[in-house]
C-alpha cells in the first residue's frame, strides 16, 4: 500500500541535523508460512525496560534520550517537548508517550505557532544492536491524525544510505492496521519496502496490548504481531538495491507523532489528549554459550560425518551420542559452529538439493541460519530451511536446504 510519507527529522542535539528517517510502505510479499527467525536455544537480554517507577517520573536517562523540536520534514504538527508532560511512567509499569492541543510555552513549528505537543524517545549513544529479537508491548492511541511508532536507525546516521527498520507504524485512519518496513538506498520515503497486517473482526490496536517484534539475522528480517509472522524480508526483495542491515548497528526509537503527510492532520473527530502506553521493550540476541545437540526427525541429531573437522565433511542425521560431532553453537552473528567451523551449504547453492557440510568460517552468505521459535533452520540468501534428504531416518542421511514445507524432516531442536 503505497504512501505520500516524506522524511522524518530527528531533533536531538546528541545527533547531528542529518540523522533524519521516513516511513511508507509500498506493496509487499508477506510470508506467513514460517514463524518469527530467532534464536530457539540460550537468549541473551541486551536491552530491557520495564518502565517501573513512580507515577509522573521521568523516563531512565541512562537509557533514553528526549528529542525536541519540530518536524517540518514530515510536516508533522506536534512539538516534541523534554520533562515530563509528554512522556512518563505511570507508576503501573507503563511508559505514557501523551499528545496534547496546546501550546504552553509558545512553541514555533514549521508551519507557526505549534498546536499540539507530543514526545519522541531514541537510545543513540546509549544502547545500539545489530540482529537480534527486538520487541515492544504496547497499546496504540487511537483518532484521525495520530501516527504512533517504534522504529530503528542505522548508526552512523546518513540516511538513508544506513538504513532504517520500522517495527510498528500505525496511521489513525487505520485503526485495525499496523506496517513494518525497511528503508535503504534507493527504496526510501514512499518507496519503502513492507506490508501491514490487520487484526480480525474490525478489532482496533488501540483497544488492547500487543507486541510488536521484529527478528533480524544475517540477511533477513521478520515482523510479527503477537507472535504471528507478517512479513520477511531479504536482500532477495531489493530488486538489486543494497541490503544495508548486516554492516552496522541500530539505535531503538519510540514517538507519537501529531499529523503529517501520511495520518493527515486531526480534525473535529480527533479526541485528545491520546496516549501511546508502553508496557516493555527488550532486545535479545540467540547464542548458545556451549555446543548443544540439534536434534531432528526421529529424534536423531545433526552430525559431523566421522567427527572430521576437515573442510567439505558432510553434514548428515545421527543417532544422538553427545560427541563433539553433534555439539552444536548458534551464534547471534547468524553461524551455527561445531569443531570449530561453520555449518555451509555447498557450494554456495540456493536451488533445492543444495547439500550442507562443514567448512572453514568465512562470514558468507552460505553460512548464515536463522533458527525459528516453530524449530525452522533457514538459509536466508537462499530462503530454504534445513531438509533432511528424502525424509529418511536412517543414519548417515545427508542434510541439504529444500524450500520450507513444514514437514518433520525440516523441524529442528536446538539444546
Amino acid at each position: 500500500m503505497a504512501s505520500p510519507r516524506l522524511l522524518r527529522r530527528c531533533l536531538y542535539a546528541a545527533l547531528s541535523a542529518a540523522l533524519v528517517g521516513a516511513a511508507a510502505v509500498g506493496p509487499a510479499r508477506a510470508d506467513t508460512a514460517r514463524p518469527a527467525a530467532r534464536a530457539a536455544a540460550a537468549t541473551v537480554t541486551t536491552f530491557s525496560d520495564t518502565f517501573d517507577g513512580p507515577a509522573g517520573s521521568a523516563v531512565d536517562g541512562s537509557k533514553w534520550t528526549l528529542e525536541t523540536g519540530d518536524n517540518v520534514d514530515n510536516h508533522e504538527r506536534e512539538y516534541y517537548t523534554s520533562g515530563t508532560r509528554n512522556a512518563a511512567l505511570d507508576g503501573q509499569g507503563h511508559l505514557v508517550i501523551t499528545a496534547r492541543k496546546e501550546n504552553p510555552a509558545g512553541y514555533q513549528c514549521w508551519y507557526g505557532a505549534c498546536q499540539y505537543t507530543s514526545a519522541r524517545l531514541n537510545t543513540a549513544g546509549k544502547f545500539e544492536a545489530r540482529y537480534g529479537h527486538v520487541e515492544a508491548r504496547m497499546k496504540i492511541p487511537r483518532g484521525q491524525g495520530m501516527w504512533p511508532a517504534f522504529w530503528m536507525l542505522g548508526t552512523p546516521v546518513n540516511w538513508p544510505d544506513s538504513g532504517e527498520i520500522d517495527v510498528m507504524e500505525n496511521v489513525g485512519f487505520e485503526p485495525s492496521t499496523v506496517h513494518g518496513t525497511i528503508h535503504g538506498p534507493g527504496y526510501s520515503g514512499s518507496g519503502g519496502i513492507g506490508a501491514g497486517y490487520t487484526l480480525p473482526g474490525g478489532q482496533a490496536f488501540a483497544d488492547a496490548f500487543h507486541t510488536f517484534a521484529v527478528d533480524w539475522a544475517p540477511g533477513s528480517i521478520t515482523w510479527s504481531v503477537d507472535g504471528t509472522v507478517y512479513e520477511r524480508r531479504t536482500p532477495a526483495d531489493l530488486g538489486g538495491k543494497t541490503w544495508v542491515y548486516d554492516s552496522k548497528p541500530f539505535f531503538l526509537i519510540l514517538n507519537l507523532a501529531v499529523g503529517g503527510y501520511w495520518p493527515g492532520d486531526p480534525d473535529g473527530s480527533t479526541q485528545f489528549p491520546q496516549q501511546l502506553v508502553v508496557d516493555s521493550v527488550s532486545v535479545t540476541t540467540g547464542a548458545t554459550a556451549a555446543g548443544v545437540p540439534i536434534r531432528g526427525l526421529a529424534g536423531k541429531c545433526v552430525d559431523v560425518a566421522g567427527a572430521n573437522p576437515a573442510n567439505g565433511t558432510p553434514v548428515q542425521l545421527y543417532d544422538c551420542n553427545g560427541t563433539a560431532a553433534q555439539q552444536w553453537t548458534v551464534g547471534s552473528d547468524g553461524t551455527i559452529r561445531a569443531l570449530g567451523k561453520c555449518l555451509d551449504v555447498t557450494g554456495n547453492g540456493t536451488a533445492d538439493g543444495s547439500t550442507v557440510q562443514l567448512w572453514d568460517c568465512t562470514g558468507g552468505p552460505n553460512q548464515k541460519w536463522a533458527v525459528s521459535a516453530a524449530h525452522d533452520i533457514v538459509n536466508p540468501q537462499a530462503d530454504k530451511c534445513l531438509d533432511v534428504t528424502g525424509n529418511n531416518a536412517a543414519n548417515s542421511t545427508r542434510l541439504q536446504i529444500w524450500t520450507c514445507t513444514g514437514g518433520a524432516n525440516q523441524k529442528w531442536t536446538v539444546g
